[in-house]
């Protein structure tokens, strides 16, 4: 599985420069690519929006939230996507590619999995970054 350059470069923008909230990454000709980047602005919700409700993806989310002593702080997630209702040889192809694909992102804090919306629900995410 090749990793287009553009992933890596993006992932590194939004690591250092926060130029995106979040990076949606697909699998086409054997390949991963970028396929969608939000804005700093776009809440949690168009992330979870910007996700096909029947195709696999990987996904970064810079999650920016205030810890119990009021700090700042921001993690960035990755989400891998995987409803039930995608195809098995996606998935099997998302899943066995996954953790070659992570590696590729140095400054992933913390992995979800996710195979419906409720399982990568925003207070899931909260819990998980604390």
């Amino acid at each position: 599985m090749a990793v287009d350059d553009q992933c890596k470069l993006k992932f590194l923008e939004l690591k250092a420069k926060r130029n995106y909230r979040f990076i949606v990454f697909k699998i086409e000709n054997q390949r991963v690519t970028v396929e969608k980047l939000g804005n700093p602005e776009e809440s949690y919700d168009d992330f979870a929006a910007s996700l096909p409700s029947d195709k696999c993806r990987y996904a970064v989310y810079d999650f920016d939230f205030t810890t119990d002593e009021n700090v700042q702080k921001s993690k960035i997630f990755f989400i891998a996507w995987a409803p039930d209702t995608s195809r098995v040889r996606d998935k099997m192809v998302y899943a066995s590619s996954k953790d070659r694909f992570k590696r590729e992102l140095d400054g992933i804090q913390v992995e979800l999995q996710a195979t419906d919306p409720s399982e990568m629900s925003i207070d899931i995410v909260k819990s998980r970054a604390i």
